[in-house]
């Protein structure tokens, strides 16, 4: 439990309040890492817009993909649990199991591996990376654009991940979220327990 203090949403003001406001109409309610970014909100607001424009650069299916095998590559919890929720938006259940419990043999494209790869070794070993790294991403039809975008994607997570890790942010179970595809986002993780985060 991060030892920030946090408002309450009846005690929020301000631009806090309307954070709090915002998370609660999009995802039905307002995260703990929301809580603890909000002590500082024009830092959130920018992690926000800095998120939303690669997302919408690289196209949602992607973006997500990037960030959960980068929150992969970390051992993010937070990251698995509520993005393997907004990917649902954009992947049926099923196929997201499977991409959960191991993307390299769940039908994707070679492509989508690719860039699922480079996203976790750069969460892993980026001080290993070199350009055979971006080659690969380029030699399965990337252009430069997209493998700026797909390194922009998995550091970024890699930036709010470990924020959310040092501060020992809560890690929240996201409404609805069915125990086959909980189970299958942490199971990589060494954490396929079934106790609600």
């Amino acid at each position: 439990m991060s030892i920030i203090q946090t408002s309450t949403e009846a005690e929020a003001t301000g631009r806090t309040a309307e954070i709090y406001a915002e998370d609660r109409q999009v995802l039905g309610y307002v995260p703990s890492h929301t809580r603890v970014l909000s002590v500082h909100p024009e830092a959130l607001a920018a992690w926000k817009a800095l998120q939303s424009t690669i997302a919408g650069s690289m196209g949602m299916r992607r973006f997500e993909l990037v960030t959960l095998a980068a929150a992969l590559g970390i051992g993010s919890r937070h990251c698995r649990l509520a993005h393997g929720n907004e990917s649902l938006k954009f992947i049926g259940e099923e196929e997201l199991v499977r991409i959960a419990r191991d993307y390299r043999d769940a039908g994707l494209s070679e492509a989508e591996v690719a860039m699922m790869d480079f996203a976790q070794k750069l969460s892993t070993d980026s001080v290993a990376m070199t350009d055979a790294d971006s080659l690969r991403l380029r030699d399965v039809g990337f252009g430069d654009r997209e493998i700026v975008d797909i390194a922009l994607a998995a550091a970024a997570r890699n930036y709010l991940s470990r924020v959310l890790q040092a501060l020992a942010v809560d890690v929240d179970l996201p409404p609805g979220l069915s125990q086959v595809l909980h189970d299958a986002l942490l199971e990589p993780l060494g954490h396929n327990d079934a106790v609600a985060c």
